[in-house]
């Protein structure tokens, strides 16, 4: 952690209470990032495991500074009040993870008002409040990475999950057009998406396929950390597939991020995925 190019840099991971956005977290920890928990969960419950507080432990025992704040990301003023605190603390924020996601795969007739409020509020909308709420910080010091958890733009994803995909595919066209605008300031944006299913609490909750079709999250966190150990000026306004862009870093091992050792999880498309 000493030698590391992150060393003392801020990341503010959203959605870190758990599943992807906890081990992106121990994962810039380990990097020697100073990390910021951002969710809305302070306890634990049955299918909802994990909290902030128990993440930033976490982080504090791997030696890394860590930041637990309850943030509701549907909430405009809670994100103002997030980056305050960050802020306060670290001056800061160097890399941006907007994970925190809403999952409802349903046709249009089969989605009330609410659950299309709710897939845009914590995906797309979010992801845009905490981008302008982290951009000032990171203009003002000419560096900063932001990675949205979100797919390529592939309109196959569509029927059957419209309100999902304009709220995911909203979170692309915010990477890919706030890439350009920010680009003279020395800031990345990307977007970054599994190829595979990966084992989260959505993956076990919505039962979507079995552990030997899943991976594990150590392929999204080892593509955050190649992202953000590069010059922002490398690689900006990409939408990423996690296989292919550690395969284009010359990766050709992928047997270890299977949930089941020996098994091969398949390449999904969405006609594959139940809606």
């Amino acid at each position: 952690m000493s030698t590391s190019p992150l060393k003392g840099k801020t990341a503010v991971v959203t959605g870190a209470s758990r599943g992807i956005g906890r081990a992106i977290a121990l994962g810039l920890a380990s990097a020697g990032c100073n990390v910021v928990v951002v969710a809305k969960s302070v306890q634990p419950r049955d299918k909802l495991p994990g909290s902030i507080h128990t993440v930033a432990a976490e982080i504090e025992a791997l030696g890394a500074a860590a930041l637990p704040v309850q943030c509701d990301v549907r909430e405009e003023s809670q994100i103002a009040a997030m980056a305050e605190v960050v802020q306060q603390r670290f001056g800061q924020a160097d890399i941006l993870v907007n994970n925190a996601g809403a999952l409802y795969w349903k046709p249009l007739l089969e989605t009330p008002a609410k659950r299309f409020d709710l897939v845009m509020g914590v995906n797309a909308r979010a992801a845009f409040l905490c981008s302008q709420a982290m951009l000032p910080g990171m203009i003002a010091s000419r560096w900063g990475h932001i990675i949205n958890m979100s797919p390529p733009m592939d309109l196959s994803m569509v029927p059957g999950r419209i309100a999902y995909a304009i709220s995911k595919l909203g979170m692309t066209m915010l990477a890919l057009g706030l890439a350009e605008e920010v680009k003279a300031y020395n800031v990345a944006v990307n977007s970054l998406w599994p190829v595979t299913i990966i084992e989260s609490q959505a993956s076990i909750n919505w039962n979507l396929g079995t552990p030997a079709m899943w991976r594990k999250p150590d392929i999204l966190v080892d593509c955050v950390l190649r992202l953000v150990q590069k010059a922002p000026s490398q690689v900006t306004g990409q939408a990423l597939l996690d296989e292919d862009f550690l395969r284009s870093e010359g990766i050709a091992d992928f047997d270890r991020y299977a949930c089941v050792p020996g098994s091969t999880p398949f390449r999904l498309n969405w006609s594959q995925l139940p809606s």
